[in-house]
């Protein structure tokens, strides 16, 4: 299979109508967050866009490191705590597909997961799932409920304020570790997304795509405000596939 290099899709997606504007990112080497209110989030999108754009995140989870990335995150913790049995929050949930895809292919290294889905939409939400509709930053349980709280693409609809309340909500009710898995704000990325706009069936899927590149964070910002939550926390970053990162934030040095 052949791989466009980054010219030959910056070049495509210049030629193409939205040419202008990611031009003006690429430009910029240093790409400052800019916050947005994504349609998915907002109370007017219509149930059938949701559903859609839902279906086009799982689709990109798949197809694009998501579910890789929390599989490597809990391989992880799992390598690193001689643990195999966890019981996991999934925060932002949506459909709830990341963690159980990626428990699937951990049951095959002895690795189960026990999954509850939290979102703060109940239409989000599979009624086939265990699932709560409650606030990310109010977590309605108590101290030490879950050994570990974990999310994908959700960290970037925070704002930092926001998502370091995250953070101290999920450490309270983490036993051993909070998992962010989450996109990387960087002007290819941007491109990126351009290019893939044939692969997303709901227009909600595009819009969003371009807003959670523009107000993600990058590693370096990730860091310093789980540290403003908790000063003396244990972080470990990582980078993967497609501009994805994925964050370990240790409760203590044993789970």
């Amino acid at each position: 299979m052949s791989v466009c290099s980054p010219e030959t899709i910056c070049r495509v997606v210049l030629d193409g109508q939205p040419g202008a504007a990611v031009s003006t990112y690429l430009r910029d080497a240093h790409m400052q967050r800019i916050s947005q209110t994504e349609v998915l989030d907002s109370d007017t999108c219509p149930p059938a866009e949701v559903e859609t754009s839902l279906r086009d995140l799982c689709r990109i989870n798949r197809w694009f490191g998501g579910v890789a990335t929390t599989r490597n995150l809990i391989e992880r913790v799992a390598s690193a705590t001689g643990t195999k049995t966890f019981s996991l929050l999934e925060v932002g949930a949506g459909l709830g597909e990341v963690p159980r895809l990626a428990a699937r292919q951990l049951a095959g290294k002895g690795i189960t997961l026990d999954i509850t889905d939290l979102d703060r939409v109940r239409t989000h939400l599979l009624r086939t799932n265990r699932a709560v509709v409650a606030d990310a930053l109010a977590l309605p349980f108590p101290d030490g409920s879950f050994d570990l709280v974990s999310c994908s693409l959700f960290a970037h609809h925070l704002g930092p304020v926001e998502l370091s309340r995250f953070a101290a909500e999920s450490l309270r009710v983490s036993r051993c570790a909070i998992l962010i898995n989450d996109i990387v704000r960087h002007p290819l990325h941007l491109a990126l997304v351009y290019a893939g706009f044939p692969l997303m069936r709901s227009y909600v899927s595009r819009v969003d795509g371009l807003a959670s590149v523009r107000q993600a964070y990058v590693p370096k910002e990730i860091r310093q405000i789980l540290l403003r939550a908790a000063p003396s926390l244990r972080v470990e970053i990582s980078r993967h596939f497609l501009f994805r990162m994925g964050v370990i934030a240790w409760k203590g040095r044993n789970c």
